[in-house]
């Protein structure tokens, strides 16, 4: 929470939150809650809005307004057109315009007379006539004041025939120069035409693009972008004087022209890309499926005419739009699981905009022609929520998530069991309720909870926050309430969740279970004996995990110090189990073999194993067979052994302990209880008892037992009945002790091997055998440790 606080408290750039831990632990769900408060202290956002870039139509525009002013804008400049279409409709109908219409014909007609007159004088001063034709102006030569014919010029003489082409060519030319200067006059008229309509329409539509102004006269650019408008629209009056008569115009002549003329009519309204009508405060975003458009956004098209279109108006804003002013949620796997996805998200944030651009535009072998939006400036706060392995792999591999996310909050998968988290646990346990119509718990139900919560931690101090299973059992507990009529969930509605939840996940324990019953998997839990002893393990199947009993034995002889792991040289051993078996051969040669070389050959294994065998949880059970087969001392059968031990004998804690208690447990009970039974655990592991009920009652009704040992010589007193031994100071033990026998045994075994190293004349030597000792390559380290 304080490193939420501070991540979103401050302004600087970089300073995104990554929000991990295990799943479950209400990651997502703590973020959301929390920046809901936040949130609505905070100023809300305007909206987004595209426009038509009137100077260069591919790069549309970008504005922002206050919240919910641009859905207000686009409703105006729809009902804009719609008046716009209407005034200059009626504009153009007026008496006004029509006198000025004809204003201008006359005065055009006053123009062209005169030319066309004088054209005439000068045609007749070269014996010609003018005649209009459909091809345009032509001259006819005339011969005493009569038209004449080609054959007529061909009975001229040739002096008179050069003469007439003469005058022709002369007329022609002044033909000509009348043709230009009529044109330049037609030329003319157009243009006053023109710039009659240009102001008609201006005059139309200035009352309403003025109350625009005045409405929207705090946007300085989007006042920009009227006037601009209120300049374009006069230079295409047909796409307004043709839209059909429901505007009072001409009606379109085909379906082709009433669509290209609302095309063209779509340049003056507005594509609204985030509307906060109605936000308080900063928004919130979630997105669930962030792919690569769903993040920037995209440029759709349409099919018009049998071909593939687009504009400013089909530009669709993304998440990061809608987020910001406020915070984005993704999910860091999904975001990487999306192609191109994290590369934009990294991009956006690194250049603090967002750029719509098409996937298919910047990977074409060919380049196309399509839009080019102007980018959004962004400002949010961006929360990745993810896993601890993936935030530091991302944290190693990418340097740019370095530096755009500098605020990492860790959710523990525990919390401290006091009264604050007994109350917190209570609120959410009310807050199921109410979401999904639940029974509500009476007292006892939500301790059971709690108690419950405790056991997933392995811990009587910590809580579990995995939340998920929180609710998962709020749910089943009121199932279960509600199939016994209960008006509130109980205890025992709780724990018959639990109780069911386990018998559905728990086949393969109880397949295991049996075979141990029917001695297929042969576990003692009767009588001694020597260099054997009940090891435990884990076993986790994801949705399920327990503790399970299986044999260590070891046997010994006559050797050069070796001691040998079949599952180490079997290569079933996993590294943490080998570097466990290398310190228990330190702990023997530090104790035994300062006055005597360890002359012993032994080998440890787990009998009836034949998967990998994992974890260091076992030295300790190791260690005490082998010590048990070097003195010759049966142990307890009866009991099981767990724990870790270092190369000064003293037993360190390990993993599932509770499972590992219960698992040997259910097996004796099987069996029958002979209250001798039970379990030998490292005295670290006390706080990390959670015990089921049963097993409570039995341990405190004498029908089982638990011992927590400190060292090995605590544990190797319990489990054979006799004294360890302390060490006198002439290097010694007490007679009768386990280290006296086993350094007896030791010592005999040195002597032995002596002897049977000495040649006949006396002098000391070796057999070829024993002059070399395999070396074994170490185990890799691994960071991690398992149960297993």
């Amino acid at each position: 929470m304080e490193a939420m606080r501070f991540g979103v408290a401050i302004d600087s750039p970089g300073y995104n939150l990554f929000a991990t831990g295990l799943s479950g632990t209400g990651r997502a769900s703590t973020v959301r809650a929390f920046l809901q408060e936040i949130a609505v202290l905070r100023p809300t956002p305007g909206d987004w809005v595209h426009v038509h870039n009137f100077e260069q139509v591919d790069r549309p525009r970008v504005l922002t307004l206050p919240a919910g002013r641009g859905r207000v804008l686009a409703a105006d400049m729809e009902n804009f057109i719609r008046q716009a279409r209407q005034q200059i409709t009626h504009a153009f109908e007026t008496e006004r315009y029509t006198e000025r219409r004809r204003q201008l014909a006359t005065e055009l007609a006053q123009r062209h007379e005169p030319m066309i007159e004088e054209l005439g004088r000068f045609a007749r001063e070269h014996n010609f006539a003018i005649e209009a034709t459909p091809n345009g102006i032509i001259a006819a030569p005339l011969h005493e004041g009569r038209p004449t014919t080609p054959a007529d010029v061909e009975r001229l003489p040739e002096s008179e025939r050069q003469d007439l082409n003469r005058r022709g060519t002369e007329v022609q030319t002044q033909i000509a120069i009348t043709f230009r200067r009529l044109s330049q006059l037609e030329r003319e008229g157009i243009e006053q035409v023109a710039g009659l309509d240009r102001e008609i329409a201006r005059f139309a539509i200035e009352p309403l693009l003025h109350g625009l102004r005045e409405k929207y006269a705090q946007q300085e650019d989007l006042v920009a972008h009227l006037d601009r408008i209120g300049e374009d629209i006069p230079n295409h009056l047909p796409d307004f004087r043709q839209m059909g008569p429901e505007s009072g115009g001409i009606e379109a002549t085909s379906p082709l022209e009433a669509a290209l003329a609302s095309d063209h009519t779509n340049r003056y309204r507005v594509n609204v890309i985030v509307d906060n009508t109605g936000l308080e405060g900063a928004p919130i975003t979630v997105e669930t499926n962030p792919t690569y458009y769903n993040l920037v956004g995209r440029i759709e098209y349409r099919a018009t005419f049998g071909t593939m279109v687009t504009d400013f108006r089909q530009i669709k804003g993304g998440a990061l739009h809608r987020a910001n002013g406020g915070f984005l949620i993704l999910e860091a796997a999904d975001v990487l699981r999306n192609p191109f996805a994290w590369e934009a998200l990294m991009r956006a944030l690194s250049t603090g905009q967002v750029r719509i651009e098409n996937l298919g535009e910047q990977y074409s072998a060919l380049p196309t022609a399509s839009l080019s939006p102007a980018p959004v400036p962004l400002r949010t706060k961006v929360v990745l929520v993810g896993t601890p392995m993936l935030y530091q792999l991302l944290y190693r591999l990418d340097e740019v998530f370095r530096e755009l996310f500098k605020v990492k909050v860790d959710f523990s998968p525990e919390v401290e069991w006091t009264e604050q988290s007994v109350s917190a646990y209570a609120a959410f346990i009310s807050r199921c309720i109410g979401e999904k119509g639940l029974k509500h718990f009476d007292r006892g139900a939500v301790a059971r909870i709690v108690e419950e919560a405790a056991r997933w931690r392995d811990s009587q101090r910590k809580l579990s926050t995995r939340l998920r299973d929180v609710a998962d059992l709020v749910t089943e507990a009121s199932f279960w309430a509600d199939q016994q009529s209960h008006l509130l969930v109980l205890a025992e509605d709780v724990s018959r969740a639990v109780a069911e939840k386990e018998r559905r996940s728990s086949l393969t324990e109880e397949r295991l279970r049996e075979l141990i019953d029917e001695g297929t998997i042969r576990v003692e839990t009767v009588g001694s004996r020597i260099g054997q002893l009940n090891g435990l393990s884990v076993v986790e199947l994801g949705d399920h995990h327990f503790g399970i009993p299986s044999r260590v034995s070891a046997t010994v002889a006559l050797g050069r110090g070796t001691l040998e792991s079949i599952e180490r040289e079997t290569e079933l051993g996993g590294p943490i189990h080998n570097k466990g078996f290398l310190i228990v051969s330190g702990y023997l040669a530090g104790t035994y073999a300062q006055q005597w070389p360890l002359a012993v050959r032994a080998t440890l294994t787990f009998e009836q194993s034949y998967d990998e065998v994992e974890g260091d949880s076992a030295s300790s059970t190791e260690l005490y067979a082998l010590l048990s087969a070097l003195a010759e001392v049966p142990l307890k059968q009866q009991i099981a052994v767990t724990g870790s031990v270092d190369q000064h004998g003293n037993v360190q804690a390990v993993g599932g302990v509770t499972d590992k208690v219960e698992g040997f447990f259910k097996v004796c009970k099987a069996r029958g209880l002979s209250g001798d039974q039970g379990v030998v655990i490292p005295a670290a592991n006390v706080p990390h008892l959670m015990l089921s009920d049963e097993v409570v009652d039995a341990v405190c009704g004498g029908k089982f037992n638990i011992w927590a040992v400190n060292n090995v010589d605590q544990g190797i007193e319990i489990l054979t009945g006799r004294a360890a031994g302390d060490r006198n100071p002439d290097g010694s033990y007490a007679d009768g002790s386990i280290h006296r026998l086993v350094a007896q045994k030791l010592q005999t075994y040195a002597k032995l091997q002596a002897a049977f190293a000495r040649p006949p004349d006396g002098t000391p030597s070796l057999s070829h055998e024993e002059t070399q000792e395999q070396v074994r390559p170490g185990p890799k380290r691994q960071l991690n440790e398992s149960r297993h």
